[in-house]
């Protein structure tokens, strides 16, 4: 019995673990139950304020959410409006970007272009007003406690980008769809602008520039620079138009061979060929290269004048204006030299042909160095020929005294200024030195006339003929004098006559001058070889009265006085020269006719005389075709050392370099 009670007994006791085994599991399980369930509770205690804010509006008195509804009501009509717009903004993202779109189809990409554009000037005016809309309402239900805080300064952040400016609005798509637009117009820019092809250097450039850049093209560049000047993109669009006009212009004239622009020389003489490439070179920059790229960029520009007139200023630079401006300022800075005044009279000539192209082309303020330089330049060129001109005849003066060639020949200032004046007179200096002088009188509130000129030049011709006596009373031998008036008139006479000087001096001058040449050839011959055949005269030879050894003492005689005579005529006369062939011909026929029929008759007659004596070689020293060829060789010319003229100090300083000019010419006539 009592087993059975232990047994009942550890029946309960098990059954009492067991339940309390089970109780400490439900413990267990709870705890875990309880501790996940805190988060959870937290979570629903932080999404409390939100539910109210969210139920506020339900809680809200109907009057306050039924005032709303009208303001709201407003905004959201402008609001949906400008929301439609920024999607179609969005749809042109496409057309716009896509790589070669603008080269394959120009007309299309700017039309896009100007859609984008549209709305974005639509999202200009209307964001605002939309945003200001939206942000009253914002302002109305937090003022009224009918939204969320936090919602509402969030919305309010969003309105705030709406207010900026539309440059922003389109998230960079107008400026990436310009950049292509500027990509296509440096593309074809490069395409139609290589180099002309030029003839080479010194060459006379082409007469017209053949059209660069074909109409087609122009018409692609045009709309193309009217969308980036119209989106304020004025220097990128400057910069490389200029940038691909100007190298052309800079690599077509590299064709030329400027260098010498550069390098002027300061020497009037050594400047012509300079001048001369100088004024065909300016004359097709201007009116061909220049005058092609003007008309250009008024195509390409349209109505946009003053880029148009920025842009081409910029290529005119590159188009070396300014350095043949500065090579004219070097020609008018040489040496002062008679020659100087044809190179300023060539130079003026250039620039005025030009005047009305260089008004044209370079009247814009923007062009203000170029016409700044170019009247300098005229002004210089304009008093420089004038100062010139007016010293002529004191130059000429001042040379009257200086000594005359010891040759006899023509001083090489009488063939100068023959010359020279018939070149001022010629068709391609008068009308410029006169209008030159026209311009500098008008200067000077005084008037001029052509006849002012013509007595100018008849000024500086007598102030010449006036030194001519001058100089041959200078020759210790009269009959030197005589050869250097004949030589002088002569060659004055022949290198006027027909020509323009000429019909200045008239046809009573002419004829004058034309006598001149044969008073002074009678003159030299009566006085000179004239007077040594009577040496040979036969005065006591004729009846041989006193006989035979008497004659041969006067035969003797009167040889030994014509052979030393005649030695020291041809010494000295040796040393004269008459420059024009013919006169010189002419003079030393008359010589021989004077000296040789009478020596071959007197050695006919009386050398047997004394031929047979012993001492014969005294007298007889020269035989008629010796005497005749030594005659014939008189006046021969010698080379002669070149001389300048160089215009001096009017108070009567002249240089070294000058007196060569009083040297005979040397040039064979």
């Amino acid at each position: 019995m009592d087993q059975d009670v232990d047994d009942r007994v550890a029946a309960s006791l098990a059954a009492a673990a067991r339940s309390l085994r089970a109780g400490l599991e439900r413990s267990r399980a709870m705890g875990q139950a309880l501790a996940r369930g805190g988060p959870r509770l937290e979570e629903i205690q932080a999404a409390l304020p939100a539910l109210e804010a969210a139920v506020r509006p339900i809680r809200a008195p109907m009057a306050e959410l039924a005032a709303a509804g009208p303001h709201i009501d407003r905004a959201v009509g402008p609001a949906a409006a400008v929301l439609k717009v920024f999607d179609a903004v969005h749809g042109l993202e496409p057309p716009l970007l896509e790589p070669g779109a603008a080269a394959r189809d120009l007309p299309g990409y700017l039309a896009v272009l100007g859609r984008l554009e549209e709305a974005l000037r639509f999202l200009s005016g209307n964001c605002g007003l939309a945003a200001e809309w939206l942000a009253d309402i914002v302002e109305y239900l937090g003022d009224h406690d009918l939204a969320d805080p936090r919602f509402l300064a969030e919305v309010g952040v969003a309105l705030d980008g709406l207010k900026k400016p539309s440059g922003y609005l389109d998230g960079g798509l107008l400026a990436a769809a310009l950049d292509v637009l500027e990509a296509e117009f440096r593309r074809l820019l490069a395409e139609h602008s290589a180099p002309l092809a030029l003839q080479q250097q010194g060459a006379t450039p082409a007469s017209t520039a053949p059209a660069r850049v074909p109409t087609a093209a122009v018409r692609k560049l045009s709309p193309i620079l009217d969308r980036l000047l119209a989106n304020g993109r004025q220097d990128h669009c400057i910069s490389l138009y200029a940038d691909a006009r100007g190298g052309v212009v800079s690599a077509s004239l590299h064709a030329l061979g400027l260098d010498y622009l550069h390098n002027p020389a300061d020497d009037a003489q050594a400047l012509g060929p300079g001048v001369e490439l100088w004024g065909r070179h300016l004359e097709f920059v201007v009116r061909r290269l220049l005058e092609s790229e003007r008309q250009l960029c008024a195509k390409v520009f349209g109505q946009h004048k003053d880029d148009a007139s920025v842009c081409f200023a910029e290529i005119a630079s590159r188009a070396s204006v300014l350095d043949f401006l500065r090579f004219g300022r070097a020609a008018a800075d040489a040496k002062k030299d008679p020659i100087k005044l044809l190179r300023l009279l060539e130079v003026f000539d250039s620039l005025n042909k030009l005047r009305l192209d260089f008004n044209r082309l370079f009247g814009g303020k923007v062009c203000a160095d170029i016409q700044c330089q170019t009247r300098d330049l005229v002004k210089l060129l304009v008093d420089g020929s004038v100062e010139i001109f007016e010293e002529l005849i004191v130059q000429v003066e001042l040379q009257r005294h200086m000594p005359p060639p010891a040759d006899g020949g023509v001083p090489r200032l009488v063939t100068f200024i023959v010359e020279y004046c018939n070149r001022l007179l010629g068709e391609k200096y008068r009308p410029v030195l006169a209008q030159v002088l026209t311009i500098h009188r008008s200067w000077r509130k005084e008037v001029f006339s052509d006849k002012m000129l013509a007595v100018a030049v008849l000024n500086i011709v007598k102030a010449l003929e006036a030194n001519f006596d001058v100089w041959s009373k200078a020759y210790g031998n009269k009959i030197q004098s005589y050869i250097f008036m004949m030589n002088t008139r002569w060659h004055f006479y022949k290198h006027v006559k027909a020509t323009k000087l000429a019909e200045l001096l008239g046809d009573v001058w002419i004829r004058d001058h034309e006598k001149f040449k044969d008073f002074y050839l009678t003159v030299f011959m009566r006085d000179s070889w004239g007077a040594l055949s009577p040496l040979l005269n036969r005065e006591g030879l004729i009846l041989f009265s006193k006989g035979r050894a008497t004659a041969k003492d006067l035969v003797k005689q009167r040889l030994k006085t014509f052979n030393a005579r005649f030695s020291e005529m041809f010494h000295e006369q040796s040393a004269w020269i008459i420059p024009d062939k013919d006169l010189r011909r002419e003079t030393c026929d008359l010589v021989i006719q004077a000296i040789v029929p009478p020596y071959r008759s007197y050695m006919q007659n009386y050398g047997p005389l004394v031929e047979q004596d012993a001492s014969a070689s005294k007298y007889v020293k020269y035989t008629v075709d010796g005497l005749e060829k030594m005659l014939g060789s008189l006046f021969a010319l010698r080379p002669r050392r070149s001389g300048s003229f160089q215009i001096g100090h009017s108070n009567g300083k002249i240089t070294s370099a000058m007196t060569g000019m009083y040297r005979s010419a040397s040039t064979v006539k």
